[in-house]
C-alpha cells in the first residue's frame, strides 16, 4: 500500500487526531480542511514523527476546489493509497426545528461532501487498481434516533452508498469501507448536553481507526461495547424499538 494517506475533515476530532496516528506509524498525510492555519499547527505537532503530514487546504462543498486537491496532492507527493474522509457535521434537528432546508446543509455536507471527494479519487484508484477508502458514518446511522433527524439520515445514507461503492470496487483492486464511531470527545461532542455512554478519548478512537483502515474488514467501529448494543438494537421490530427509545431518551426530551 502506498504510504500517501489523505484525510479529510483533519483540523479538528477524529480526523486530527488519525492524522497524526498515521504519522506517528511512519506515513505521510495530506491534510485537508477549510481552516489552513489549524493544517499548519498540526503539521508543526507532527514533526519528529516516523512520517510527516503536509496541509492541503480545501472545501468539500466546492467540487472543483476539491477536485484540484486530489490532484495536487497526487502531483506533489504521489498515488493516494489511502483516503479517510472524515469531514461533516452535527447539527440537532427536532420535530420543533425540522425544516426542509436543514435537511439539504446537512445531506449536502454530510453525504455529498463525501461525494465530491470521491469523484476525483475513484477514477484514479480504479485505474491503478488500488487503493483504500473509508467514509467515517456514525452509529447514528443504525436506527432513528431523537434530535437526528437529518444527521442521522445523513450517516444512514453514507453506510448505505458505502456498502454498494464496496461491492463494485473490490473485483477493482480497490477497498471501500465506512467508519462508525459512537461517542467520541471531540469538540462536536463536546457541545452535546446529554449523556454520552462509553464516551472514547479522541486518541484512542484514532488508533482504532488507524488499525481498522490498515486491515482488512468493511465497517471499522468503536467503542466495541456501544456500538455493539446498538447493532443489537437495530434488529429489534418496532414494537419493542420506539418504546426503548422514548425511555431511554425521556430525560433528554423533558
Amino acid at each position: 500500500m502506498s504510504g500517501i494517506v489523505w484525510i479529510t475533515g483533519a483540523s479538528s476530532g477524529i480526523g486530527r487526531a488519525s492524522a497524526l496516528e498515521f504519522a506517528r506509524r511512519g506515513y505521510r498525510v495530506a491534510a485537508t480542511a477549510r481552516r489552513e492555519e489549524e493544517l499548519k499547527v498540526l503539521a508543526e505537532e507532527a514533526a519528529g514523527q516516523l512520517g510527516d503530514i503536509m496541509a492541503f487546504p480545501g472545501d468539500i462543498t466546492d467540487a472543483d476546489g476539491i477536485a484540484a486537491v486530489v490532484a495536487r496532492i497526487e502531483d506533489e507527493l504521489g498515488p493516494i493509497g489511502s483516503a479517510v474522509l472524515c469531514a461533516g457535521s452535527y447539527t440537532p434537528t427536532t420535530a420543533e426545528t425540522f425544516t426542509a432546508e436543514a435537511v439539504r446543509a446537512t445531506l449536502d455536507l454530510n453525504v455529498v461532501g463525501a461525494s465530491r471527494c470521491l469523484e476525483p479519487l475513484l477514477p484514479r484508484m480504479i485505474e491503478r487498481g488500488a487503493g483504500r477508502i473509508f467514509v467515517v458514518s456514525s452509529v447514528a446511522g443504525y436506527r432513528g434516533l431523537p434530535r437526528a433527524a437529518s444527521y442521522g439520515a445523513s450517516k444512514a445514507a453514507l453506510i448505505n452508498m458505502a456498502e454498494a461503492l464496496h461491492c463494485e470496487l473490490k473485483p477493482l483492486g480497490v477497498h471501500m469501507g465506512v467508519i462508525n464511531p459512537g461517542f467520541v470527545k471531540t469538540p462536536l461532542t463536546d457541545r452535546n448536553d446529554h449523556p454520552m455512554p462509553f464516551l472514547m478519548p479522541v486518541e484512542r478512537a484514532a488508533e482504532r481507526l488507524v488499525d481498522g483502515v490498515l486491515g482488512r474488514g468493511f465497517e471499522v467501529r468503536f467503542p466495541f461495547v456501544f456500538t455493539t448494543i446498538m447493532k443489537l438494537v437495530r434488529c429489534l421490530p418496532y414494537a419493542l424499538y420506539f418504546p426503548l427509545v422514548r425511555w431511554t431518551t425521556r430525560s433528554r426530551s423533558s
